[in-house]
């Protein structure tokens, strides 16, 4: 059977799957939080037909004859370049200016955690600070923060994550609580869970086990974490003009790697009918 046959159903294949990634991050472009993903090919097993020989003093060298075997996916990274900032004005709305990730929790047990980088967050019935799933925000010290609404009439987050409360007299106080910024070495390793969640993997940080043992505080220059700026919120890092043109590269190559198969389909009904 022709190589070229197996070439071109693996470079459909590898398109197929091209397309579906960009889909996904079209899909998504109003999302908060979200990263846009790419895919990265790669060649697979080179059949050599001859081998290379070094050159001597009577003759000269010869390189290797190779011929591929098609296209296979080699990587689907997720960029982690920020997205643009739209701003609320609503004083639960956190943006995160530089590295680093939210981190929330299913319960107020704090077993486990997620990241995230979707800031917006509301304060629920018992004065949790959750996200619209309900998942509950953690602070630097991996608690769920909780703000007494009994006593404090209003509050804002500073830039450096600290929770300023502000009471019936209108006077200002530091609650010494601050919004935990959990800083990843290898955020592309990080498995996408869905609703704007990521969990940690052995490829995401070697030091840690949990997202727990990551937090600390925003703006923090020994941990290069940034600054967290309420009122705003990070959205998608799509870039629709960059999408759109890939999608035609993808559709090219598709329909390229089709023509490959068809091409190669006739070549065999010709050699079908040499028997006649």
């Amino acid at each position: 059977m022709l190589r070229s046959l197996y070439s071109g159903i693996s470079g459909m294949q590898g398109f197929q799957t091209k397309l579906d990634v960009i889909g996904n991050n079209i899909a998504n472009v109003n999302t908060t939080g979200f990263k846009a993903g790419r895919v990265m090919f790669q060649d697979v097993l080179n059949q050599q037909i001859s081998g290379g020989t070094a050159p001597n003093d009577i003759n000269g060298g010869s390189n290797a004859k190779e011929i591929g075997l098609g296209v296979t996916v080699g990587a689907i990274d997720t960029i982690h370049t920020p997205g643009s900032a739209m701003t609320t004005n609503v004083p639960t709305d956190l943006r995160i200016d530089g590295d680093g990730f939210f981190a929330v929790a299913p319960n107020t047990d704090v077993e486990t955690a997620y990241l995230t980088r979707a800031g917006n967050f509301s304060v629920d019935a018992n004065g949790n600070i959750v996200n619209s799933n309900g998942l509950f925000l953690l602070d630097s010290e991996g608690e769920v923060i909780t703000i007494d609404t009994e006593e404090v009439t209003s509050f804002y987050i500073a830039q450096d994550g600290e929770i300023v409360s502000v009471n019936a007299e209108g006077v200002s106080e530091g609650t010494d609580i601050r919004v935990g910024i959990a800083k990843v070495t290898n955020p592309s390793g990080l498995e996408k869970l869905g609703g704007n969640l990521y969990r940690v993997t052995p490829n995401s940080d070697t030091e840690a086990e949990e997202p727990l043992d990551l937090i600390g505080t925003a703006n923090d220059p020994d941990t290069g974490t940034g600054s967290i700026i309420s009122g705003q919120l990070e959205m998608s890092n799509v870039d629709l003009t960059s999408e759109f043109s890939e999608m035609i590269v993808a559709q090219r190559g598709f329909q390229s790697n089709s023509r490959i198969i068809t091409t190669s389909d006739e070549i065999l009904q010709e050699i079908v009918n040499l028997k006649r």
